[in-house]
């Protein structure tokens, strides 16, 4: 008898260093992953994820994972959308190093970032407590969503939460040194790490750049402060959870200008009385509408956020 996922699989879709690389190609007859490790400092790799949403074409591969040399194998911050995307990563880094991959990190519990680690379940998978507990909580629902957005691209895949939870401050993977900040804002835990060698900021999805932030889970204040964390350690290079590889500080000040802007608006929204569908049929500033996954983001964070927004917004009847 088909398995739950392979039935889920067959439903109808739901709901650096100068110039860098193009962001990985995708081979959707064959179902393939075509990663390449780009270099962005020495000893650290990054897997640009494309800036789209989900979709069959690019296989939910929309994820930036960080690659980092540690003494016995590499380093992974984040496994990816899929069973299918952890194997690719796993051939591709053994041409870094033979010995492949040593440890893996989880910044924050969405499936993108997560569910390749079955593919790495025998390593040590590492991330915030409050980040284990809402794997092990939401793998199931997210799995199910997956496979009706992905598809065949899921096959096989199962939810594998982290197996190693961290508390925060300096740590050691695999020989190399970390300082690791547990925040929240766009989960209830976010993990940043700076690698201590570089002073590379990796932020996980506290940061976008040139994509849409997305909301599903999203605290818009705590996010705001979290981003005034991360802007005060000065770092010289940010890695963000999404969008291209960051010199200068943009993707945390673009972060910052469109929650305040889509925050704005909604409040703005409510306080005039449109309905949800008015505020979808909002335009957006040119600078956010050309970002990557619009108006899908904008329209998802307004189903996500507007009805708590309208409550807090408007009077209550006696």
């Amino acid at each position: 008898m088909p398995s739950r996922r392979a039935l889920l699989a067959g439903a109808a879709a739901g709901l650096g260093l100068t110039a860098l690389p193009a962001a990985p190609v995708f081979a959707q007859a064959k179902l393939r992953y075509d990663l390449a490790p780009i270099p962005v400092l020495p000893g650290v790799w990054m897997i640009e994820g494309v800036t789209d949403y989900f979709d069959k074409v690019n296989g939910g591969a929309i994820v930036n994972c960080a690659v980092l040399q540690g003494q016995s194998g590499l380093i992974l911050i984040d496994s990816g959308p899929s069973r299918r995307y952890g194997e690719a990563l796993a051939a591709t880094l053994r041409a870094l190093d033979l010995r492949g991959v040593s440890a893996v990190v989880n910044t924050h519990h969405h499936p993108d970032h997560f569910f390749g680690n079955q593919v790495f379940a025998d390593r040590p998978i590492l991330a915030l407590g409050d980040t284990l507990a809402a794997a092990r909580r939401d793998g199931d629902a997210f799995a199910d969503n997956m496979y009706r957005l992905l598809g065949d691209w899921m096959r096989g895949t199962e939810p594998v939460p982290p197996n190693t939870a961290l508390d925060g401050g300096e740590v050691t993977i695999d020989g190399r040194r970390f300082a690791t900040l547990p925040l929240s804002g766009h989960t209830e835990a976010d993990l940043a790490l700076v690698d201590v060698e570089t002073g590379l900021l990796i932020t996980g999805d506290l940061a976008f750049l040139d994509r849409a932030p997305t909301t599903p889970h999203a605290d818009l204040a705590g996010w705001q402060q979290a981003l005034t964390t991360l802007e005060g350690l000065g770092a010289p290079a940010v890695l963000p959870g999404h969008g291209p590889f960051d010199r200068t500080g943009a993707s945390l000040r673009q972060t910052r200008a469109y929650l305040s802007w889509l925050e704005a608006t909604l409040h703005d929204a409510a306080r005039t009385g449109l309905d949800m569908v008015e505020v979808m049929d909002l335009p957006l500033p040119q600078e956010f509408a050309a970002m990557g996954a619009q108006p899908q983001e904008f329209h998802r964070s307004v189903a996500h956020l507007f009805p708590g927004v309208e409550r807090a917004v408007l009077p209550r009847a006696n």
